[in-house]
């Protein structure tokens, strides 16, 4: 298998332009948070080779792959087997820290782990298969309106109440194991008209998704973990590529870049001053070019930021 035909970093040379200016000094630590095959770690330590990168994921196969492929650089590698809301363990005066969320190239590919609807499998869906529920396990236990919140929350799923309705009277004959047994039940439980307006299964294959794995909880912890564990002149990239992800970092960014001086406060003293400073306008998207070259590159929403106040929290004065 040759891992670079089937895997194309995204945005890799703007990931590389914004973290860059902080990781220029000899022994600079960049902490891929989200390691998958390694795409944007190799060209990161290729690139810069006074770096030293750690690199997080929770899913082994990934780690093995990576391993693999960062062979020729392991005396500048370290690779973690966590879930990245463990980053504060592992980033502590990190001076670049990359997140590109979802689901991975490796993750898709593999038709046997359930992630694809397009492809018959086991309604598994854990990025990390050592540990868990899975989807199947949650089809099979959730109540009807425990179903209808997480394809609701997490799909924004219009018909979210008429699909939960649907999987729990399936489940009383047969139980949902497959993923081709479950886009059947959503398919024919979509009223026509709303089947020609897109895949019925996308959005809630996508809500399962983000429950069994913990995704929104994971990354709400994380983000903020990732910045106090920054150097000053530190930066972080995030890469989301749906609405509830891109919403959680905006919201963190914005946080760390505003002042905390009270209202009517006539001078800002500097423990008030911003503790970040946003790097990108808005959230940016991936160029022409790379879209329609790399289609898992269409939905990219990538923000960065950089460090340039300490405080008390992180130093633990």
């Amino acid at each position: 298998m040759d891992i670079r035909k089937i895997h194309t970093p995204v945005m890799l040379d703007r990931c590389v332009e914004l973290l860059a200016p902080a990781l220029q000094h000899e022994g600079a630590i960049l902490v891929d948070a989200t390691l998958g095959m390694g795409g944007h770690s190799e060209a990161f330590l290729e690139r810069l080779p006074n770096i030293r990168l750690v690199g997080l994921d929770r899913d082994t196969d990934a780690l093995r792959i990576a391993g693999e492929r960062l062979a020729r650089f392991r005396d500048r590698v370290t690779l973690v087997h966590t879930v990245y809301d463990a980053i504060g363990e592992h980033a502590r005066g990190a001076c670049g820290i990359l997140f590109d969320l979802g689901v991975s190239s490796l993750q898709l590919d593999e038709a046997d782990r359930g992630f694809a609807y397009a492809k018959d499998a086991p309604l598994d869906m854990r990025m990390d298969q050592t540990s868990g529920t899975t989807a199947a396990e949650v089809l099979a236990t959730y109540s009807e309106g425990q179903l209808r919140r997480i394809f609701e929350r997490y799909g924004e799923e219009k018909l979210a109440g008429r699909y939960a309705r649907a999987i729990v009277q399936a489940r009383v004959t047969t139980p949902l194991e497959r993923s081709g047994q479950l886009v059947e039940l959503l398919h024919d439980a979509t009223p026509a008209a709303v089947q020609r307006a897109g895949h019925p299964a996308k959005r809630v294959f996508q809500a399962l998704r983000i429950e069994v794995n913990r995704e929104l909880n994971v990354l709400a912890d994380a983000i903020p973990a990732a910045m106090d564990a920054l150097t000053v002149g530190g930066r972080i990239v995030v890469m989301s590529y749906q609405s509830l992800e891109d919403r959680l970092v905006k919201q963190a960014f914005a946080a760390a870049s505003a002042s905390t001086a009270p209202a009517g406060l006539p001078v800002e003293l500097p423990e008030h001053a911003p503790r970040f400073r946003i790097l990108t306008k808005g959230a940016e998207l991936a160029d022409d070019a790379e879209r329609a070259a790399n289609p898992r590159a269409i939905p990219v929403r990538l923000r960065a930021a950089e460090r340039v106040r300490d405080d008390q929290r992180s130093t633990g004065r």
